[in-house]
């Protein structure tokens, strides 16, 4: 038989699920209402990634509390035909963020916003026999933001001195992640990251 205390737990458990559920449901239907106002501001591409940072822009300049929007581009996998597909990505990225940078500053928002883009793999240095590059270690992370000092982190790769085929990497991606989580969003990186990265690799002050 059930005991009393687990009574108690799985009435606390049913409980939480009801109020997060609703509580998910009225935000959701809060967005959807948002989103379904015409769009009259802002020039945008007309692309997945454009379509996609529109809406997070409009969600943003609606007051809407969420502190993380995330959104992906996807087809950065070239093992084959890399020169135009690389560069018809890299295209749709940077008209988008542009765009959507050039909103946030319209409306006054801009200081509010810092924009991080990263990729879960690099690629590698030489060419595969398809025209493309395999899965690679090292790989550029890109952080856009009004409050950012316009410099860059690191040297140039070295293209002579490789790891195994691979580019080395000269700044751990954790301490960028721990810069922006102690620096911008004023929260303790070591609990989230489950370690101190503030100084590996290189340190970064990007908030200073």
């Amino acid at each position: 038989m059930e005991s009393d205390r687990g009574r108690s737990e799985a009435a606390s458990l049913l409980d939480f699920v009801s109020t997060s559920t609703v509580a998910a449901l009225e935000v959701s239907q809060r967005l959807e209402k948002i989103l379904a106002q015409p769009d009259a501001t802002g020039d945008f591409p007309k692309t997945g990634l454009g379509e996609k940072l529109r809406a997070v822009s409009r969600l943003i300049l609606s007051g809407v509390k969420t502190r993380v929007y995330y959104v992906t581009l996807d087809g950065f996998d070239t093992h084959a035909n890399q020169p135009q597909v690389h560069t018809n990505l890299l295209r749709e990225w940077s008209e988008a963020l542009s765009a959507f940078l050039v909103r946030l500053e319209q409306s006054g928002q801009q200081d509010r916003v810092l924009v991080m883009t990263f990729s879960e793999f690099g690629r590698r240095v030489s060419e595969n026999a398809s025209l493309g590059t395999d899965h690679g270690a090292a790989a550029p992370m890109f952080l856009a933001g009004p409050r950012l000092p316009k410099i860059i982190h690191g040297q140039n790769p070295d293209l002579s001195d490789l790891e195994d085929g691979d580019l080395k990497y000269q700044i751990d991606f954790r301490s960028v992640y721990a810069a922006v989580l102690d620096g911008w969003m004023h929260t303790d990186s070591r609990q989230a990251l489950d370690g101190d990265y503030q100084a590996v690799g290189q340190a970064l002050e990007l908030f200073a």
